[in-house]
């Protein structure tokens, strides 16, 4: 009974108001789901987690000091080092995937 002692001007609002945050929440939820968008993610977290198993290799490989100076190779070799592993790893997620 309540209701009906609303006035409809209010009740236009709180419709109004209820339809553009459910509309909100459709594009937010389409944005998740979109293929792309999941793609571009995964793409981040691979590059991301590549990026740090190019740091631990190459805390591993690098003994620096100041009697033993930095080889000129150790960037080029840990950058082609990731970039392998990231390759690898996508092809094996995306090999995973398609079964």
């Amino acid at each position: 009974m309540a209701d009906r002692a609303r006035d409809p001007a209010a009740i236009e609002r709180d419709i109004e108001q209820t339809r553009e945050e459910l509309a909100r929440s459709i594009d937010e939820l389409a944005d998740r789901l979109s293929p792309k968008h999941a793609a571009q993610r995964g793409m981040s977290r691979a590059k991301e987690e590549a990026g740090r198993v190019a740091e631990d290799i190459g805390a591993l490989v690098r003994k620096e000091g100041p009697d033993r100076p930095r080889s000129p190779l150790t960037g080029p070799v840990l950058i082609g080092a990731g970039v392998v592993a990231t390759a690898v790893a996508i092809r094996l997620l995306l090999r995973r995937r398609s079964r």
